[in-house]
């Protein structure tokens, strides 16, 4: 496995640093967190015509750039380090299922409007907040030439603005995902309140909605494990951004007439940040790799990923507000939008104790044995 960067993964990691830096900085992203929608447009339009991210995991025939999730990971890294609010995990994620499933005519369908842009997509599996697939209950009911689907999915990503729905539900006893158009008759969508503003998420109540199957539970299980790595990938970055402001603070801060980043106690903080960043990181790159090359390894690497980035995460946000002090507590410092969005997807999609548990199952080791992927 290739474990260096290639050249042009470091030119599309500039590439997106300039563009988030622009058009996400911190006062735009206090703005869009407090939109009903939660995301620019106009953004949106840029990154699929500017710079593809749309459709750059989405295979060439169906209009993408065929990339893998190596590239997405860096795209990922640079989102959450620049905490951007767009509807860009949903609708990767939805992208992931449709490229995995071995309907022809859904992926001919469906694809080509998510990779241009055109198409803002989710997946909606959860249900009462459960996120294993065998939790998945709905059942999809025959009507005349097709399929309904009646019943509630909960926090469904960006589920209250999404052109098109990938909702889970049992097809004669197997869970499978059925499309669902967002204007579709007996679909209602709710907002729910986050602790997270910058991140969106919906109720979704049907009742007899019409439905079309696209994918099975294999194309659907690629696709959440894809969906780990992102957002493992969106915390490490996250983490290190929060690293970086902190060291800068503690530069210029002064106490006692010296910068306060030269007491022991402070660099011994900071020096255990870095090493959790690292291992994030690479972590991240682990997965992604086998995403790619190993793709039987990827649910394994996925729950490994995704349980030690949520804790990283969320102790490095918790300790940056801690070393910038009394500005650290404070509405206006960005401190405070990085530890609720470390805070919350640390829950998402599961909780590093479910994945420690699910990685236990996958490798044959006991749950305590798999504790140990806590940092």
């Amino acid at each position: 496995m290739q474990l260096v960067a290639t050249e042009e993964q470091e030119e599309l990691r500039a590439a997106l640093r300039r563009f988030f830096a622009e058009r996400s900085a911190g006062a735009e992203v206090r703005r869009l967190m407090a939109s009903g929608d939660g995301y620019d447009p106009k953004v949106w339009e840029l990154m699929a015509g500017q710079l593809g991210l749309q459709g750059m995991a989405v295979p060439e025939e169906y209009g993408g750039a065929g990339f893998g999730v190596r590239e997405l990971g860096v795209v990922f890294e640079e989102m959450g380090r620049a905490l951007v609010c767009s509807p860009y995990l949903a609708t990767v994620m939805a992208a992931a299922a449709l490229s995995a499933s071995s309907d022809e005519d859904a992926k001919r369908d469906l694809l080509p409007g998510i990779a241009s842009g055109e198409v803002i997509a989710t997946l909606a599996w959860s249900e009462d907040g459960r996120w294993g697939l065998d939790d998945v209950a709905m059942q999809a009911t025959r009507h005349e030439d097709g399929w309904q689907l009646t019943g509630t999915k909960s926090y469904v990503l960006d589920g209250h603005l999404a052109d098109l729905l990938l909702i889970a539900a049992r097809l004669n006893g197997q869970v499978a995902l059925f499309a669902v158009d967002g204007n579709a008759p007996g679909l209602s969508r709710h907002s729910l309140p986050t602790l997270d503003q910058t991140r969106k998420l919906a109720r979704l109540d049907l009742a007899n909605v019409p439905a079309r199957p696209v994918a099975d539970r294999a194309a659907l299980a690629r696709a959440l494990d894809v969906g780990l790595v992102a957002l493992a990938a969106e915390q490490a970055g996250g983490a290190q951004r929060v690293l970086d402001m902190t060291v800068e603070y503690l530069k210029v801060r002064k106490q006692f007439g010296r910068p306060i980043g030269g007491f022991q106690a402070v660099k011994h903080r900071c020096a255990d940040m870095f090493v959790q960043v690292e291992s994030a990181r690479s972590a991240v790159l682990h997965a992604a790799l086998v995403a790619d090359e190993s793709p039987g390894e990827l649910p394994a690497a996925a729950a490994l990923a995704k349980s030690y980035c949520s804790d990283a995460y969320f102790h490095v946000a918790g300790e940056g507000i801690q070393l910038h002090g009394g500005i650290g507590f404070t509405w206006e410092h960005d401190a405070h939008l990085y530890f609720k969005r470390a805070k919350s997807s640390q829950e998402l999609f599961g909780s590093p104790d479910e994945h420690r548990r699910r990685l236990a199952r996958l490798v044959g080791i006991s749950a305590d044995d798999a504790q140990a992927v806590s940092p």
